[in-house]
């Protein structure tokens, strides 16, 4: 039996891509990838051109989600890696201690709509602690893949080597797979009761693994809109006089052009039709929240992630470029952290919307209470704000400001940093050396033009604000390194 429609509550699907950029999307500018399933989403729904990742890396925005708290008071602020520990002497902080799950004294949205009436599935990637730590003890009825590792065990063929996962056949691709398995949880379900969703895939992230076959239409591609002719990479020195000269070490990608990377974005895009296909099977599209974004930037910088004895390794690819915006994952930048976010629920939103007005990962919480007609827990979700009022035509929110606070350097390069934006302009406060930099996203959107010293008053308003809220959430500060002049002899 399908799943229908349920009298007063919506079925929630929330699609929470990995490492996926801005730009990664043709609907939001992207030439070169391919998504023509993700671009008629954005026609039937509502598009979103300033929606942000609560954190520049994927843990700490999935702990938003789930929480409904900006990371630096959820206290999960870096990715958890239970896997390996890098202790690389990278500069002169000390990274700051942060928790490495999603505490279970956490009500999160999942055991909020449960408790709502709500038939709760999660599918894919978690990455929110080990198994006491499961979606299963988070609220949801079925996990499906969902552990502690935030990439694929063995890759996108099976053996994935992912715990409470089954090996597929041979050439089985976990994308696929993964839609298969929301498409039979939403097939099966007899309509007694709304559902909600939770399908986070593992791709877009590395490995860049793809079908043979779907590769060499994009290198026909790259080589016909003449990217084998361009520059692809900005090259940072490998081995700079000094690890103190951390920029001289990054790369970045000037253009997307990467073949595989292109392939998994269309594999993905093909998955999402399939999905949606599903839905409209069932005959719940009417009233079927769709909710699709990604947990950071994409990846489009890298640089070495040790040091030791003099020697530095490069060991990251950079398969895509966030521009117009700034640099990538792992940056307080706008690549680090503005997403593509899409949101479709026909019985409410006019097609074809654009909204402009900022939102965060913390307002989804809030936002989908909301929108199921139950009521608000403003003392869990303290963070986030509903957006109900933008889906349904608005142009405005009450707060006047968004947080981020990354205590931590990106292995992709970026430095320890808070930000805070209002309105039009940014400001970012890097923790190593206290650097302070101003921008007005609205005539500056790759923020290649720092205000900071012309501007005084507006830093120092803003740079208030920031710290007020960094003291009010209990923010963990990194450290001074003591061992940072051994580092630099």
């Amino acid at each position: 039996m399908g799943a229908g429609k349920k009298a007063g509550k919506p079925n929630i699907i929330f699609i929470l891509i990995d490492d996926m950029g801005w730009t990664d999307i043709g609907c939001f500018g992207s030439s070169f990838y391919e998504t023509p399933n993700i671009d008629a989403l954005a026609r039937d729904g509502m598009l979103f051109t300033d929606a942000y990742a609560a954190c520049p890396v994927c843990s700490p925005t999935r702990a938003s989600l789930m929480s409904g708290k900006y990371p630096a008071t959820v206290g999960v602020t870096d990715w958890i890696d239970h896997d390996y520990e890098l202790h690389p002497v990278r500069a002169s902080l000390i990274d700051a201690p942060y928790i490495r799950h999603l505490p279970l004294s956490e009500k999160s949205v999942a055991s909020a709509l449960r408790d709502g009436g709500y038939a709760t599935w999660h599918v894919g990637k978690w990455h929110l602690g080990t198994e006491e730590f499961w979606p299963t003890n988070h609220g949801f009825d079925v996990n499906i893949g969902g552990t502690e590792r935030g990439t694929p065990g063995k890759g996108y063929f099976p053996p994935y080597g992912i715990k409470c996962f089954e090996d597929g056949p041979e050439g089985e691709y976990l994308t696929d797979r993964i839609t298969d398995e929301a498409i039979r949880l939403i097939k099966s379900h007899d309509g007694s009761k709304p559902y909600y969703l939770n399908l986070c895939h593992f791709a877009v992230h590395e490995p860049i693994q793809v079908k043979a076959e779907d590769v060499p239409k994009y290198e026909r591609k790259r080589e016909a809109m003449g990217l084998d002719k361009v520059t692809e990479f900005e090259d940072g020195e490998v081995y700079p006089v000094s690890p103190e000269d951390r920029q001289l070490r990054i790369r970045r990608r000037l253009v997307q052009g990467h073949p595989g990377y292109a392939a998994m974005v269309e594999n993905l895009d093909m998955n999402v039709g399939r999905l949606l296909e599903a839905v409209r099977e069932t005959g719940g599209e009417d009233d079927t929240i769709v909710v699709f974004t990604s947990d950071n930037g994409g990846v489009a910088n890298t640089e070495p992630l040790a040091f030791l004895n003099g020697n530095f390794w490069d060991i990251r690819e950079m398969p895509t470029s966030n521009k117009p915006l700034s640099e990538g994952k792992g940056w307080m930048y706008e690549g680090g952290v503005r997403e593509p976010l899409i949101i479709k629920w026909p019985s409410v939103i006019k097609p074809g919307g654009r909204c402009p007005v900022p939102v965060t990962t913390p307002d989804f919480y809030p936002t989908l209470l909301e929108a199921a007609g139950l009521p608000l827990i403003p003392e869990q979700h303290v963070d986030g704000e509903s957006i109900l009022p933008l889906l349904k035509g608005g142009d405005s929110l009450k707060r006047d400001a968004i947080f981020w606070h990354y205590p931590h350097y990106g292995n992709q390069g970026g430095e320890p940093g808070s930000s805070v934006r209002m309105g039009d302009w940014k400001l970012i406060e890097f923790h190593d050396g206290g650097r302070l930099e101003l921008y007005n996203l609205r005539d500056d959107i790759g923020e290649d033009n720092d205000l900071a010293a012309e501007m005084p008053d507006k830093v120092a308003e803003m740079h208030g604000r920031l710290k007020a809220w960094r003291e009010s959430v209990g923010a963990r500060m990194p450290e001074r390194n003591p061992d940072w002049w051994r580092a630099k002899a």
